[in-house]
């Protein structure tokens, strides 16, 4: 899925699970737990899966029963 070139320097982006990663999405955060993302082993760049993206976009619509409604 991952080990492709980073975009923002020479290193190599490696799978790597997290524990826990905060992804900022329409202006709210969701946190994401137990995932694997993409790390640039040189930089630190954070890369997601399209998978873990449109799982976020269906968090974070209103209705789901994870999604928090601001006040």
């Amino acid at each position: 899925m991952y080990d492709f070139s980073c975009e923002h320097c020479d290193g190599t982006v490696r799978e790597r699970r997290v524990d826990r990663e905060a992804l900022r999405h329409k202006g709210n955060f969701i946190i994401l737990e137990d995932v694997p993302i993409g790390v640039c082993d040189v930089c630190g760049a954070r890369y997601f899966h399209a998978s873990v993206l449109r799982r976020v976009a269906e968090i974070g619509r209103p209705g789901h029963p994870r999604h928090l409604a601001q006040p």
